[in-house]
């Protein structure tokens, strides 16, 4: 989290990451809204949970098509190069799949 904060960076995250970033005025890690049986969410953080499935559904496909491909358990490679290499799969993933 400090690394995205000094890069001037920030993610997208899922209700799982949920209280790790607790800067409420400056987030660096974006979750949506969590609904329980007591507190309903309200129009507007249904919208902002929405909006944030939008920006993030685009890269979990790309994960998924990676996972059933078994491109991740093959991959033997210094961490920074694969990085890269996985940066440029999901893009080529997007292509072919949106196509």
């Amino acid at each position: 989290m400090a690394r995205l904060r000094a890069a001037g960076l920030g993610a997208l995250a899922d209700l799982g990451f949920r209280g790790l970033d607790n800067d409420v005025l400056d987030p660096v890690i974006v979750t949506g809204f969590h609904a329980s049986r007591t507190h309903k969410l309200t129009p507007g953080q249904k919208t902002a949970n929405r909006v944030l499935a939008v920006g993030r559904a685009p890269v979990e496909h790309g994960f998924a098509h990676l996972k059933n491909w078994r491109i991740l358990t093959k991959l033997r490679a210094n961490p920074d190069r694969s990085t890269r290499l996985l940066r440029a799969l999901l893009v080529l993933t997007n292509l072919e799949v949106n196509r």
